[in-house]
C-alpha cells in the first residue's frame, strides 16, 4: 500500500506543470525514491545536462557527491536505497553572472512533505547546499562553513554539506577539515544508514 501511494505521488510529481510559464524549458520534474530508502538527499535543482538526461545528478556535481559519500553509480542510483529529492524539481534557468538560478519556490511547499511523509525508512538526511540547509537544517545558524564544520554537534540523521559544483574545489582548499574531519563521518554515516537498507 505504502508504495502504491508512493508511485502515484511520483507520477504526479513528474507531471507537474505549476511553473511552466517561468521555466526557460518544458518542465521535466526530477525525483528519485523508493519506500525502503534510508538515505535521503536534498539537493538544489537540476542543471542542464540533469534536464537532458532525466537522471538525478547526472553531472559533475553528482560525481563529486558519490565520491564524498562513498557511493557508487550503482548504490546512488537504486532508489531502494537512496531518495533523491532536490529543492526544485525542474531546471531553472540562468542568472545574470551566468550560475543557475536559484531552485523555484513552489516545488517544495508542493510536494516534499508528502514525499518525506512516504520515506520513513530514512535513517540519513543530506543538506546539499544552503537552500536545502535553510529549509530543513535544525536551527540553521551562520555560514554554510559553519553548518558544515559543526557536523559532530548535529544529529547524527542529518548532515549539512556544501554544494558540489566546481566552486567547491576552491571552498575545499581553504577548508582542508572538510576532508579531513568530515567527508570520514559522512562516509561512515552513509554506511551506517546503508546497513539498514533491504540490500
Amino acid at each position: 500500500m505504502v508504495d502504491e501511494t508512493l508511485s502515484a505521488l511520483l507520477t504526479s510529481v513528474r507531471a507537474c506543470t505549476v511553473c511552466a510559464e517561468q521555466l526557460p524549458l518544458e518542465p521535466r520534474p526530477i525525483v528519485q525514491a523508493a519506500a525502503s530508502a534510508t538515505i535521503l538527499i536534498i539537493g538544489q535543482a537540476p542543471g542542464t545536462a540533469v534536464h537532458g538526461s532525466g537522471i538525478p545528478l547526472d553531472d559533475p556535481s553528482g560525481d563529486r557527491l558519490r565520491e564524498w559519500t562513498g557511493l557508487d553509480r550503482a548504490e546512488f542510483y537504486d532508489p531502494g536505497q537512496v531518495a533523491l529529492m532536490p529543492m526544485g524539481f525542474c531546471y531553472p534557468g540562468k542568472i545574470a553572472g551566468g550560475g543557475d538560478a536559484p531552485p523555484r519556490t513552489e516545488c517544495a511547499p508542493l510536494w516534499h512533505a508528502a514525499l518525506r511523509a512516504q520515506l520513513s525508512a530514512v535513517r540519513l538526511t543530506l543538506l546539499v547546499g544552503q537552500y536545502a540547509q535553510a529549509a530543513y537544517a535544525a536551527g540553521a545558524k551562520g555560514t554554510l562553513t559553519e553548518r558544515v564544520r559543526a557536523i559532530a554537534n548535529g544529529p547524527a540523521e542529518q548532515i549539512a554539506l556544501p554544494h558540489p559544483n566546481w566552486r567547491s574545489t576552491g571552498w575545499m582548499r581553504r577548508n582542508p577539515w572538510f576532508e579531513a574531519d568530515v567527508l570520514p563521518v559522512l562516509r561512515a554515516r552513509v554506511a551506517s544508514a546503508r546497513s539498514h537498507s533491504p540490500v
